[in-house]
């Protein structure tokens, strides 16, 4: 890393070089060979206004376990993934009911006055009267009771197939709701991550402007003392207004990050959140030593997306088979009743010997099955319903390729990331210690007037810069392993635990 130091002596020297030749003047009271000729001004007199803050006093405090745990809790899209659930299971239940007969308990009464037909032809005047009570209903005449007590209807493999069809819906809306939960904690540490970057922006912002604010002292205490140029202290007071701006700017960001971890986790985001961590370092998750191939092998046995999308697969199929099968599986109608009925009409009566007008409830059973093919619109409409569902299988299988492509360009990129961002947190920590070294000693420079202040400003200016880039480079280092470990679908820990090198394991003693 000697090379950026000597081209910053390099460029440092052209840059007083550069200032002699156009001939700017040296600060007041301080000539060539660096003799103080006049009494340094008070620096502490110097007085410029405060910056109000935007935020409340009052604020609740948080880290991301916490965070995890609400978002299990209170998320709604976490609970309407888990009522998808109990839907579904719901359907299935009520798919495998389809194999037992409804029961049917009723009274049925009818009353016929005037003229009827017989099978002969004749036509007769009859006034009767028919009482059915029991198992079934609308028993009339001398035909079969028309909605039995007991019973079964449907076709065979109709109703087998939507039974193994609802169980994959079931395995489907699991898969479905554990994709959900993933990507919503994912969502809940990147709003917490952002939050942790507002809070370490705003510590960096107020840090950056008490710099700011005591390099503004110096440089126009020096102008009012007549021992510094006044374009100097108006340099410094801009920089300072600017860091001021920068120190809002830092807090509306704050108070955004709060808001919208809070609407993740369905709180007031009235109320600020202040997260409890005391430092912002790094956090890697996913080990390092764990080849790229092997992360994208335990993705694609892991992910819950593609486990919905085949048992999505494993139901086109179970319907499709379901359409081939149909026409040759037989409609069945089976029904059993028992009640009292009785009845009776006027010819009944008038019958010698005279018998009563209405009979008393007597017992009754029927048993009824009725057993019929049917090939529906002439074989037209299972031949649609066959391509109907073979489409269907072809899009579930065009959607798993799709979702496959997806998971392993998000493993490839997410372990990218986590290796660029490991890199740039090393390079950005030898940025800051350099840029504090410098700016320490252009301060003592300029307080000592050995050199020229916009040497320190330059100076502040990086440092304050390279701070952003370090916080910048932690957070999107945690991230990104977060990001990577979401991709590989959250596997367990002996999925990721790796033996420990032979190097490093002491030698058994002797």
């Amino acid at each position: 890393m000697r090379y950026p130091r000597l081209l910053c002596g390099v460029l440092y020297g052209t840059l007083v070089v550069a200032s002699l030749a156009v001939g700017q003047p040296l600060p007041a009271g301080k000539d060539l060979t660096g003799d103080d000729k006049k009494k340094p001004p008070n620096i502490e007199q110097i007085k410029f206004p405060t910056v109000p803050t935007i935020l409340d006093k009052e604020s609740r405090p948080i880290d991301l376990a916490s965070a995890l745990q609400l978002a299990g809790v209170q998320n709604p899209q976490i609970l309407l993934a888990r009522e998808r659930i109990v839907e579904a299971a719901a359907m299935r239940q009520l798919a495998a009911a389809q194999f037992l007969p409804s029961l049917n308990l009723g009274t049925n009464l009818n009353v016929h006055t005037g003229t009827l037909q017989t099978s002969r032809g004749h036509i007769l005047k009859v006034d009767r009267e028919a009482l059915y009570l029991g198992l079934g209903s609308n028993a009339v005449g001398s035909g079969t009771v028309n909605i039995p007590g007991i019973v079964w209807s449907g076709n065979l493999s109709a109703t087998i197939y939507r039974s193994l069809v609802a169980r994959q819906v079931v395995r489907q809306r699991q898969f479905a709701s554990d994709a959900v939960r993933n990507e919503l904690l994912l969502q809940v540490a990147q709003c917490y991550m952002e939050l942790l970057r507002g809070e370490g922006r705003r510590a960096i912002a107020a840090k950056n402007r008490a710099e700011a604010l005591e390099f503004a002292r110096i440089t126009t205490s020096y102008a009012k003392a007549g021992q510094g140029r006044q374009a100097d202290a108006d340099r410094a007071v801009t920089e300072l207004d600017l860091r001021n701006v920068d120190l809002l700017q830092a807090e509306n960001d704050l108070l955004t990050a709060s808001a919208r971890l809070s609407q993740v986790l369905s709180l007031n985001p009235s109320e600020r959140l202040l997260p409890i961590d005391g430092w912002v370092v790094p956090q890697p998750i996913v080990p390092d030593p764990i080849p790229l191939s092997e992360l994208v092998t335990i993705a694609i046995t892991q992910r819950p997306e593609l486990r919905e999308r085949q048992a999505a697969i494993r139901a086109a199929l179970l319907e499709l088979q379901n359409a081939k099968v149909l026409p040759f599986s037989p409609n069945v109608i089976l029904g059993y009743s028992s009640g009292g009925f009785g009845g009776g009409s006027n010819l009944v009566a008038e019958a010698t010997p005279p018998q009563p007008r209405f009979s008393n409830l007597k017992d009754r059973q029927d048993f009824d099955l009725i057993v019929f093919w049917s090939v529906r619109n002439l074989g037209v409409g299972n031949a649609a319903f066959i391509r109907m569902a073979q489409s269907k299988v072809r899009q579930n299988e065009l959607q798993n390729v799709e979702v496959f492509d997806r998971i392993r360009a998000e493993v490839v990129l997410g372990y990218a990331r986590t290796h660029a961002r490991h890199a740039q947190i090393e390079h950005s920590e030898r940025a800051v210690q350099a840029s504090e070294e410098a700016f320490a000693l252009d301060l003592l420079r300029t307080t000592k007037r050995e050199g020229l202040p916009i040497e320190a400003l330059a100076s502040m200016r990086l440092l304050g810069r390279s701070r952003y880039a370090y916080l910048d480079a932690i957070i999107d280092y945690n991230r990104a392993h977060f990001e990577l470990y979401v991709a590989l679908g959250q596997p367990p820990a002996d999925a990721l635990a790796r033996p420990v090198p032979g190097k490093l394991v002491p030698p058994p003693q002797k």
